[in-house]
């Protein structure tokens, strides 16, 4: 994985530099051009879920007399790119000479499962091609743009470019920091527990911030939770109450000691179920192809051996092994345990905070022990907000 290079860092010869590509501010563009923009923007979120390691892209594609000719999204890995996919849907070709063509990212120029886009717009020679954001994947990097520019063909970027960052933010997290994306959900009484004193938690949140939290997991590459949560609850962590695509599911279990006739290493998603363990041995024997042949109900998911940190399974390389297995998001359904140890190492890039109008009173609290005694000390949010869910209130906040 190669990170993208930070600012003030030297780049590659083969960077395209800003200086290259003209940018323009939002002013220079009609309101119509931030309409069919939006369009592709909205084209592109259809590949929730079912794009990823690759990022989201939406094109479309408008004639001189203002119509939409063609438009198109990236719908699957390893299959058609969103400018291919809007090219074909256009009847008439001949119109593509005069017509405008807005894509939410910089087309890809390089040959990967598919031809590059670069070239096929090259071809058709559109009159204008819009696009809101670079892309900052090393093999592009503004060799899009510049292709395009050496074809005669007017680029104009920037076009909604925010949008087009947040819509991408786990492609372009993993991108540059090698690791997924990492959203800690709780759900938790107002008086700050997730569980009564006899371990029960079902339910402190209402069914609307459930179906909330089946929507987060069909748009997240992986759901994660740590042994004590598959201990108490047995899990299936699937995607209910909404259509959507089934996530991989992640188990943090260090001694490696959880029965595999558990509901997520025995059921219909057993394999895509993935166990990160420290413990070697046992993990190595249990994905020894031969001695399983011997086993009438071997695991049939993945196991992933990192090394232990403090007598713990080291979460920090366990992210970066994620990251290396093409998961660019991944969201954290644990209990007390793994979200403090993931809060304490920083690890954490998002929290989804459901506080439920309930009280409790005792039993388990959702945070326990960040090792912050001062104020001085304190984790603040760079930015947050709230929102209201059925009965509950919901804080979003980036750490």
């Amino acid at each position: 994985m190669v990170p993208v290079a930070e600012k003030g860092s030297k780049k590659s010869n083969d960077d395209v530099g800003e200086s290259q590509i003209r940018l323009y501010s939002g002013m220079a563009f009609t309101k119509q051009d931030k309409i069919w923009m939006q369009r592709a923007l909205n084209l592109a979120r259809k590949g929730s879920g079912y794009v990823s390691p690759n990022p989201m892209v939406g094109c479309v594609i408008v004639s001189v007399d203002g119509d939409i000719i063609g438009e198109g999204f990236h719908e699957r890995f390893g299959k058609e790119h969103a400018e291919v996919n809007a090219v074909n849907s256009v009847d008439d070709k001949s119109k593509l000479t005069k017509a405008t063509v807005y894509v939410t990212l910089e087309p890809c120029s390089h040959h990967g499962k598919t031809p590059p886009c670069t070239e096929i717009l090259g071809e058709l020679k559109p009159a204008r091609v819009v696009v809101a954001m670079k892309d900052p994947n090393p093999k592009v990097n503004g060799k899009g743009i510049a292709y395009l520019k050496e074809k005669g063909i007017r680029v104009e970027t920037g076009l909604l470019k925010e949008k087009a960052v947040e819509l991408n933010r786990f492609f372009l997290h993993h991108l540059e920091y090698g690791r997924p994306f990492l959203t800690l959900k709780i759900a938790q009484t107002a008086d700050g527990y997730i569980a009564a004193p006899n371990g029960d938690s079902k339910w402190i949140t209402s069914h609307k911030s459930r179906e909330l939290v089946h929507r987060w997991r069909a748009s997240y590459d992986a759901v994660m939770v740590g042994r004590n949560t598959v201990e108490t609850d047995n899990p299936t962590l699937t995607v209910r109450h909404i259509e959507g695509r089934q996530p991989v599911r992640i188990v943090i279990d260090g001694p490696y000691g959880l029965s595999k006739d558990l509901n997520l290493f025995s059921d219909q998603y057993e394999e895509k179920t993935i166990i990160i363990t420290h413990n070697r041995e046992q993990a190595e024997s249990d994905a020894d192809p031969m001695l399983k042949l011997m086993k009438t109900n071997y695991f049939r998911g993945k196991i992933l051996v990192v090394d232990r940190h403090e007598g713990h399974t080291n979460l920090k390389t366990a992210m970066h092994t994620l990251g290396d297995e093409g998961i660019t998001s991944v969201l954290v359904e644990g209990g007390q345990a793994l979200s403090t140890a993931l809060l304490k190492q920083r690890l954490v890039d998002q929290l989804e905070l459901f506080i439920a109008p309930k009280l409790l009173g005792g039993g388990t609290r959702s945070l326990l022990g960040l090792n912050i005694n001062r104020m001085e000390d304190i984790l603040p949010f760079h930015s947050f907000e709230w929102n209201r869910v059925g009965d509950d209130m919901l804080l979003t906040a980036k750490i």
